[in-house]
């Protein structure tokens, strides 16, 4: 028997997940996406896996952290700054998380820097969200998430502030209808603090970071309305369109 073209649904086109380590995971992010019907086509720059030309055959795009500085000279991270130009102009989903969302800035021609204290933001903390981040989804913006970063920026010219913090302004931003940067992480999991806490103990010495017990504790008390908002904001984030077309039914 041969295959009937109507008989599955149209699938999205894959979202191009940008990873910054080899053993990286998309997280809760990547989860959620396949909920929403998005295959991940993962990609590792700083492993010299290349980016696509064009966004013509991905939905969107989300570039994740990385323990490395946005500031750095490797190739790759140019590289990768100067690819963010291809969503902005095709106008298509585009996400920065932490050293994401710092790329997208640097992008932009804005500086990313540490703090003038030398603070930085590993634990949770409370942020301030604008009416316009508030009013981006059904569910109210987070008001405390989790931080991993010792830079950040302020807002750049040409975009929107959606959520502001007390040592690092810029925590949410938009740019044009479908191009954000958020400097926290709505995308770990319990399993992922878990194993940045252990692996990485000696960043809670740094000034302002926090204790790794705080930040399981925090999980317990915070994660549930970062959970509930990040469903919510991707699901506005990529939208109902730009499918593949019907899938096929296998032979029979």
């Amino acid at each position: 028997m041969g295959f009937a073209s109507d008989t599955f649904p149209p699938r999205r086109k894959p979202v191009l997940i940008v990873l910054h380590g080899e053993d990286s995971t998309p997280g809760r992010i990547g989860r959620l996406l396949g909920e929403l019907g998005a295959p991940l086509d993962l990609r590792r720059p700083c492993l010299g896996e290349p980016l696509p030309k064009n966004m013509s055959g991905h939905s969107g795009a989300v570039f994740f952290g990385g323990a490395m500085s946005v500031n750095d000279e490797a190739d790759w991270l140019r590289r990768e700054i100067d690819w963010i130009g291809a969503p902005l102009r095709e106008n298509k989903p585009f996400l920065g998380i932490c050293l994401g969302a710092q790329l997208l800035a640097r992008h932009l021609g804005h500086k990313v820097a540490g703090h003038p204290e030398g603070r930085v933001e590993v634990g949770y903390y409370p942020i301030h969200p604008t009416k316009a981040g508030h009013d981006l989804c059904e569910h109210p913006f987070p008001t405390r998430v989790y931080q991993w970063h010792r830079e950040g920026f302020d807002r750049p010219n040409g975009a929107q502030l959606l959520a502001e913090g007390e040592d690092f302004e810029a925590q949410a931003i938009r740019v044009g209808d479908k191009a954000f940067g958020l400097q926290f992480h709505p995308d770990v999991t319990y399993a992922m603090m878990c194993k940045w806490t252990v692996t990485s103990l000696e960043r809670m010495n740094d000034p302002g970071a926090q204790a790794r017990q705080r930040h399981l504790e925090g999980w317990f008390q915070h994660d549930g309305a970062v959970a509930r908002w990040t469903s919510a904001f991707l699901r506005h984030w990529l939208g109902p369109e730009d499918v593949e077309g019907p899938g096929l039914a296998p032979a029979e």
